[in-house]
């Protein structure tokens, strides 16, 4: 096992064991895992590794010890010393992991770790009066704050994505499509605006619960601050002024309405991500071969094979996120002020909700960004119905003068009773239709492009939208 700590003396041991130098990293670099390239892609994964959760713990206890200096309670002296050596390349993740099965969390190991680090003289000023869940809570606004920050870009990167294809084929026809069946005309632009719309949400609603959510935890064994005397209170606002978090009104040991809201927002995010990649890999099949993407994925015995690699990754990360947003709703019910066990069922769910959730946002924006539109085939697509997708369309031309049961009844024959390219021919020839629409008549009102409602004003309110939501450097 290696060391919690490497102590400045290359020759100094801890629980019997030797250290090395503390200007060298006790451990090896993050290891890559089988699946992690696909499953903890894009800037999440080192927010929210286990370095990332240390080097969060550490700040919480050095902000802690600088805000008691500032109340009188530490040294001053006491409180840079611990400062400067919270430093997570001086401890190893591993040995702490590892010393953690002894008090049920990490924080007992770390905080052993520390002050024997910091020596005799500074170690009875490390962790003082807090308890174990306020660090850890603490160090886990930390790191969901940090983990936003990337994650939220990838959502606003591919929300631009969208802009740019709700733009560029704004005109673009392809058939609507219900129930997976083709149902009336529309424009790649309005379905790209619809993503848009749901990624500039889900951009909000991270950007409100990383400026709002996170929050300190301080309030001691019993969330009284009973062990800070009188100035309790003001250095629980001094400790949030440090580490730039929210200060709450009380300790929220057993009050987890914040993750609550951080995992439904997180779900939600993974929701609309997940129904916009779905979309891609539909829209990808051979059959329809509607999309591609810039770097399609092949086979491992299929040569032919051009699979939508990006989408389909997105759709998996994204779908592990409904059980652990359930993990996290489940663990709200937690005892009286501390909770057995509610409390330790988050850790590895928020991790992973961040990380999956983070990562599909990866996978959508380089899907996005790369896509690749065949207008052609999306047109021939459209055409395959010769007319039927207009049949709405025609039955309301007639409906005036025949009724509106009549005039349907008149057009479904004519769309049932023989094939798709025959329709014009069949509706002139119904003696019915041809007293009230002519032949030139009914060739506009077959034609897609004049029934495609408010599309145009739909995408420009789906782009002013967007447009106008504050930059990733106004938040």
């Amino acid at each position: 096992m290696k060391p919690f700590f490497s102590p400045s003396d290359p020759e100094s041991t801890i629980d019997g064991r030797r250290a090395v130098d503390d200007e060298v990293p006790v451990d090896d670099p993050e290891p890559v895992g089988l699946f992690d390239p696909l499953l903890a892609a894009g800037g999440v994964r080192a927010a929210v590794d286990d370095r990332a959760w240390l080097r969060a713990m550490l700040d919480a206890e050095a902000a802690l010890a600088r805000a008691q200096a500032a109340c009188g309670s530490v040294p001053a002296a006491a409180a840079e010393a611990i400062t400067a050596t919270a430093r997570d390349h001086r401890f190893d993740p591993a040995a702490i992991g590892a010393g953690a099965t002894g008090a049920g969390n990490p924080v007992v190991p770390l905080v052993a770790a520390l002050r024997a680090a910091v020596g005799p003289d500074t170690a009875r000023y490390v962790h003082a009066g807090a308890t174990s869940q306020d660090i850890l809570d603490t160090a886990a606004m930390l790191v969901v704050r940090r983990a936003l920050g990337p994650m939220l870009d990838d959502v606003r990167r591919a929300a631009s994505a969208a802009a740019r294809l709700a733009e560029t084929h704004r005109d673009t026809l392809l058939p609507a499509r219900t129930l997976l069946q083709q149902a009336l005309p529309t424009t790649f632009g309005l379905v790209a605006a619809g993503w848009l719309t749901a990624l500039d949400t889900a951009a909000r609603r991270l950007g409100t619960v990383r400026d709002e959510v996170p929050a300190v935890q301080l309030g001691g064994a019993a969330g009284t601050l009973a062990a800070f005397g009188a100035a309790g209170p003001a250095l629980v606002d001094r400790l949030a002024a440090e580490l730039d978090l929210a200060a709450p009104p009380l300790p929220w040991h057993t009050d987890r309405s914040r993750l609550a809201e951080l995992a439904g927002v997180l779900g939600g995010t993974a929701g609309s991500i997940s129904k916009i990649a779905r979309d891609v890999t539909l829209h990808a099949q051979t059959e329809v071969a509607e999309l591609a993407e810039e770097r399609p994925g092949g086979s491992s015995t299929l040569p032919h094979k051009r699979n939508p690699v990006a989408a389909v990754t997105a759709v998996a990360c994204a779908g592990q996120a409904p059980g652990l947003v359930a993990t996290l709703l489940a663990a709200m019910t937690q005892e009286h002020q501390r909770a057995a066990g509610g409390w330790h069922a988050e850790w590895r769910a928020l991790n992973h909700l961040l990380e999956s959730v983070g990562s599909a946002a990866y996978w959508l924006r380089t899907c996005l960004e790369g896509l690749r539109v065949d207008a052609v085939r999306m047109r021939a697509n459209l055409d395959l119905t010769g007319g039927a997708l207009l049949a709405e369309r025609v039955s309301g031309a007639l409906a005036g003068q025949l009724g509106r049961h009549r005039a349907n009844e008149i057009v479904k024959v004519a769309v049932t009773s023989g094939p798709a390219a025959g329709l014009a021919e069949r509706l002139a020839a119904d003696p019915q239709v041809g007293t009230v629409l002519s032949r030139a008549q009914l060739a506009e009102l077959l034609d897609p492009a004049g029934y495609l409602g408010a599309y145009g004003e739909l995408i420009d309110r789906a782009l002013r939208a967007h447009r106008s939501r504050p930059t990733q450097e106004d938040r």
